[in-house]
């Protein structure tokens, strides 16, 4: 029997268009019952690898196992998938209810089993009312689940999501995250979902694959991939971050002794770099505390002027002007109410981050 953590393995999966690698010698191993995100910017590979999944594309080599069986050249309607798409593709002419239903005919399945199912799958999206709606009677978030909904009517082993919340506005999209994560693990079904949008991954992702030219390029928890950056790429594409370039100068135990153009900082790193190699310190906005005074602590302290503010309401974002060629980036949670800023741009500051708040990487 499969082991439940090798429930979808992904081997050495290749798509070549023409003379460009799509996907390029893809690894991974799925969970049962994760959502697995597929993070990346347009043209990353990300969707092909998912209708290569789906069995819409036929990759240039490499295998596909689900469950333990060989599924890499196997027909789309053949496979136990079913995929939900961006733009929902909902039967405008049928009720919500003949749409959830739609797959089960397909399958040739009586009338009361098609009902109960039906009934099932509208009391798990909490639709019961609109059984006799047609979408374009609904809302963007109700059609979302509707298409759900028919995903899920036929138990598929496994679930592609491309782009599920990209039709919604932003706030409806915030609201609906929490409610697709907890029906797709209430059900039980493995996920993969496609998405170009930082905030969907990390919020409805078990794990996340952050992907580039067609590469895999980081694979982990939401939280590995903010806190723990494998390399630059990853650590910008994932959230705010600044970088300090310098030269690694000294080691002291644990930590790394970094020369910059600022000032030397401290870094606690588990990554082994040379002495005097060229590195970059990744710091997040938010790990860096903004002072007109100057700091207690004496490691890990800069001094820039303010150029710019940024009233974003729960927070304000602040670049400090450092020296002439490095610019940071700070944010300060609106913890309280405030009706003025304490700072006013031109104001000089100190910086300080704690030494294990810093990520070391390659330049």
């Amino acid at each position: 029997m499969i082991k439940n953590s090798e429930f979808l393995k992904i081997s050495h999966i290749t798509k070549i268009f023409g003379t460009v690698k799509a996907v390029d010698d893809v690894e991974l191993i799925i969970p049962k019952g994760q959502i697995f995100g597929l993070l990346g910017s347009s043209g990353c590979g990300k969707s092909t690898l998912l209708r290569m999944l789906a069995g819409f594309e036929t990759q240039t080599s490499g295998s596909i196992f689900l469950n333990g069986l060989d599924i890499t050249n196997v027909q789309p309607y053949e496979r136990p998938i079913n995929m939900m798409f961006q733009s929902y593709a909902l039967f405008p002419h049928l009720t919500v209810y003949e749409n959830i239903a739609f797959g089960l005919k397909r399958l040739g399945q009586d009338s009361v089993t098609i009902k109960n199912r039906v009934d099932e799958m509208l009391s798990l999206v909490k639709l019961n009312n609109f059984a006799n709606r047609k979408p374009n009677q609904l809302s963007g978030g109700q059609q979302q689940r509707v298409a759900l909904a028919r995903s899920l009517a036929r138990e598929p082993l496994l679930l592609l999501l491309d782009e599920p919340l990209g039709a919604l506005d932003k706030k409806l999209r915030q609201e609906t995250q929490f409610e697709l994560m907890s029906i797709i693990h209430g059900v039980g079904v493995t996920c993969v979902m496609v998405t170009h949008d930082q905030e969907e991954a990390m919020t409805m992702s078990d794990q996340v694959a952050v992907m580039s030219e067609g590469k895999i390029l980081q694979v982990g928890s939401p939280r590995e991939i903010y806190e723990i950056p494998s390399n630059k790429f990853v650590a910008d594409f994932i959230g705010n971050i600044n970088f300090i370039n310098g030269r690694l100068t000294s080691f002291d135990n644990s930590d790394s002794i970094i020369s910059t153009n600022i000032g030397t900082f401290k870094v606690t790193s588990s990554k082994i770099f040379s002495h005097n190699a060229n590195v970059s310190i990744a710091i997040r906005p938010e790990k860096i505390h903004i002072s007109k005074d100057v700091p207690s602590i004496s490691e890990n302290i800069f001094k820039g002027k303010i150029s710019e503010i940024g009233y974003m309401g729960s927070y304000i974002l602040f670049d400090i002007v450092a020296d002439s060629n490095t610019t940071i980036r700070v944010m300060q949670v609106n913890a309280s109410r405030q009706i003025e800023s304490a700072f006013v741009i031109g104001d000089e500051v100190y910086c300080t981050f704690p030494k294990i708040s810093g990520i070391l990487l390659d330049r």
